[in-house]
């Protein structure tokens, strides 16, 4: 029988892993897309995707963080989310 907390870290690493690409590709659409990126709709759909994230964040950094810096601080918090959960998927799996 299959154990029920690989599955429960298996699918937190997968959201975990959605809001890391579409924090990524939140990135590259702005890039590519300039000053009128809050009027593209792809932008939209990442910046609905990857709001939760961001308040998040907000509420666990200090108040000096600028907003312009939290999809950065997101991003890495995210990354090393990711990366301790593969570690513990990896461990329970042993």
């Amino acid at each position: 029988m299959a154990n029920p907390d690989l599955l429960i870290l298996s699918i937190l690493r997968a959201l975990v892993e959605v809001a890391l690409l579409a924090l990524l590709g939140q990135g590259a659409v702005g890039l590519l897309a300039g000053a009128k990126r809050h009027g593209n709709a792809v932008y939209q759909l990442f910046e609905i995707i990857t709001k939760p994230v961001i308040r998040v964040v907000r509420f666990i950094t200090p108040k000096p963080v600028l907003d312009k810096h939290l999809p950065y601080v997101a991003f890495f918090v995210l990354f090393w989310l990711w990366i301790f959960l593969a570690w513990a998927k990896r461990f329970l799996a042993s």
